[in-house]
């Protein structure tokens, strides 16, 4: 989730290259990196943090007359958000900015090295950039766009790549697949961008480039044979919410996008890799206890399935908040997982601490390289969730529940648990439940219509068995969040040990009813509640007809897959409610993104 810029003109271009990135900064701020070719010279400026010391860096510098220039602000994936690992990326002749993973970077650089290329780097990035130069060696054409081919065509993995070259000074290559990118033309250049907002009062007429597209701009018109020209929308928080209302929604929408980005370069056919891991990491542990706060305890919650029925491994899950104070006993044998978005959860970092002193081995997964909770960790799995600007998560949630997914497969592959059968199983749910989470249009405008039923009443019931409860307690808690409306969520066998007391007809029921999993278990129960005049919304791929309401999703290979389908639907039946009720869905009262205070 990082921001590209880029720039062909006689401008300022410096100025246009930090323009642009404050524009993208709420996408990434863990480094930022300018590269100006002009005159013959490539001028690279780098700086960890925000733009503004960035701008510090090469505040001496002018750039003025005709050249190209690129910009890039980083959310950290492979290597720690250091200078050296910011971009852009540099070779003998050559930058490269690039935003997405390369899945089959570590067998690139592996044969570029013995071809005797020198990586300064942990990133995936740097093997583009030695990989064009290695190309160029034989490029018959003369023109590096044959060599800028070859190096696309090797890249496995999702990718928006700008790079410019000393040997071809009036130029800027780009490629684009799975990543967005943008190119535009004004009166003073040729632009580029990862999306709108930067490009907004130095042009009108923009391309967004397909999946697949690979070429390059100079200032001779090459922008007027792309096709599908459109204008661009100049309201600028319109452009960063990309035409979406809010952030929440926006980010709801690109889940299936991020969760791409979680499996990318782990989850293959042949295995599971795990970057930060090394290979005798789990060995010797025969119990997990996982410890978190709020909707990442909801992740927790729904890991310990995961984790006992794929892996075959004890898991407890704990709130940090108690955890702390609860004199816990602690096993040498015992992992200590601790997750959290921001890496800065004040409780969740003091129980670290706590499993620290007490010899534990500890697992992070965070969304945020170099945060506490990763630096006090002994190992860590980064969501790669991006920046969330809406305080209620949603897509951090759904990495977190993915990078647990992905765990429990990883550990029960290390156990001998899975056989080869049961594990391409596992990786086809995977995708399978990433596709679900794109969010189908009508179903939305559904959900828009269903949610003014809702907006009244004594409260609501979010029911749901097994891995469907913690989602059941999560979209209780998205409720709570924008809404402001009680809500509390159960498994929905206890509803009759006391809950159900508080059954009529103004108590909405929103039942999760997965096809896959104890279906008429939980119709039975709903059953029971549908008996005492509950108002009753299913979630699910079937008819029920005792419901009021039905929210029918497609149905799923697994369960895993009606999982994520039900979360998008939980998710945006929270926004849709909090909207019809006049709240400011991305920024609740009361509420901070990043609880840093016990």
């Amino acid at each position: 989730m990082c921001g590209i810029v880029g720039y062909i003109g006689k401008k300022e271009k410096k100025e246009i290259l930090l323009k642009g990135l404050k524009e993208l900064e709420y996408r990434g701020y863990d480094s930022a990196g300018i590269t100006v070719l002009s005159d013959g010279e490539l001028k690279t400026f780098k700086a960890v943090g925000r733009i503004c010391n960035l701008e510090n860096k090469c505040a001496d510098f002018i750039s003025e007359g005709f050249g190209v220039g690129i910009g890039h602000t980083r959310w950290a994936t492979h290597g720690k958000p250091t200078e050296v690992n910011a971009h852009p990326h540099i070779a003998d002749f050559s930058n490269v900015i690039h935003n997405g993973i390369i899945e089959n970077y570590q067998e690139i650089k592996k044969l570029l090295e013995q071809k005797g290329h020198q990586f300064l780097s942990q990133t995936d990035t740097e093997v583009i950039v030695h990989l064009f130069e290695e190309y160029l060696k034989d490029d018959a054409e003369n023109n590096g766009f044959e060599a800028f081919k070859k190096t696309i065509f090797c890249l496995k993995g999702a990718y928006a790549i700008l790079l410019v070259s000393k040997k071809y000074p009036d130029r800027i290559f780009y490629a684009k697949n799975g990543s967005p990118l943008i190119v535009g033309k004004g009166q003073t250049g040729i632009f580029f961008a990862s999306s709108d907002a930067p490009l907004i009062g130095y042009t009108d007429k923009v391309v967004y480039l397909e999946d697949g597209a690979i070429g390059y701009m100079d200032d001779n018109g090459q922008f007027d044979l792309l096709k599908n020209i459109k204008s661009l929308e100049q309201n600028r928080a319109f452009a960063q919410k990309e035409g979406f209302r809010y952030f929440m929604e926006k980010e709801i929408y690109e889940q299936h996008k991020v969760l791409l980005e979680t499996v990318m370069g782990r989850v293959s056919e042949e295995g599971i890799y795990l970057e930060s891991i090394e290979d005798r990491f789990f060995e010797g542990i025969d119990e997990i206890t996982i410890c978190a706060c709020g909707t990442s305890y909801h992740a927790g919650m729904s890991g310990k399935y995961l984790l006992e029925r794929i892996a075959k491994i004890k898991t407890n899950v704990v709130i940090a908040s108690e955890f702390r104070y609860s004199e816990p006993i602690m096993r040498e044998k015992e992992l200590f997982v601790v997750i959290s978005q921001s890496g800065e959860t004040a409780d969740t970092l003091e129980a670290l601490k706590l499993a620290k002193k007490a010899h534990l081995k500890t697992l992070a997964i965070c969304n945020v390289d170099n945060s506490s909770i990763v630096r006090e960790s002994d190992a860590v799995i980064l969501t790669r969730a991006g920046i969330e600007k809406g305080v209620a998560s949603t897509k951090a949630f759904a990495t977190q529940v993915m990078v647990l997914w992905i765990l429990s497969v990883y550990m029960g592959r290390h156990k001998k648990i899975l056989d080869n059968q049961c594990f391409k199983n596992q990786v086809e749910s995977m995708i399978a439940a990433i596709r679900a989470t794109e969010v189908d249009v009508k179903l939305h405008e559904r959900l828009k219509r269903l949610s003014k039923r809702y907006l009244h009443g004594h409260g609501f019931f979010f029911i749901g068995r097994d891995i469907f409860y913690p989602l059941a307690l999560e979209g209780a808690l998205k409720l709570k969040e924008i809404s402001y409306l009680h809500a509390e969520g159960y498994p929905s066998g206890e509803m009759k040990h006391g809950p159900i007391a508080l059954v009529d007809s103004l108590l909405f029921t929103v039942a999760l009813m997965p096809r896959h999993l104890l279906y008429e278990k939980i119709k039975s129960n709903v059953e029971e509640l549908a008996a005492r005049d509950a108002t009753i919304c299913t979630i699910g791929s079937e008819i029920f007809e005792s419901a009021d309401d039905m929210i029918i999703i497609k149905e799923g290979a697994d369960y895993m897959e009606e999982f994520f389908s039900m979360m998008v639907v939980l998710q945006l039946l929270a926004l849709e409610v909090a909207i019809r009720l006049g709240n400011d869905v991305d920024m609740p009262r009361n509420l901070a993104k990043s609880v840093t205070v016990e």
